[in-house]
């Protein structure tokens, strides 16, 4: 449906950073869209593994990271609206 309606650009934003943003951002680009996410319009919880807890704060910043890393731009809302 993007394709046959000339769609070239992604803007990612909602939740769960380390689930549905993720997996949307990285498939965007790997389909070939130019792909924003707007790192301050996601958000995340707080996980646990193997005995870890993890804040919400940091989970957030390690999936952005990773984005950004090869994946796509990142940019706040106000520099999308601005």
């Amino acid at each position: 449906m993007l394709k046959a309606n000339g769609i070239k650009k992604i803007v990612v934003v909602g939740n769960m950073s380390h689930m549905c943003i993720d997996a949307v951002t990285r498939h965007s680009m790997d389909l070939g869209y130019a792909t924003t996410v707007i790192h301050d319009a996601c958000a995340t919880q707080d996980l646990e593994f193997n005995g870890v807890h993890v804040p919400a704060a940091q989970v957030h910043a390690a999936f952005m990271a990773a984005l950004r890393f090869g994946y796509a731009k990142l940019i706040s809302a106000k520099e999308f609206t601005g």
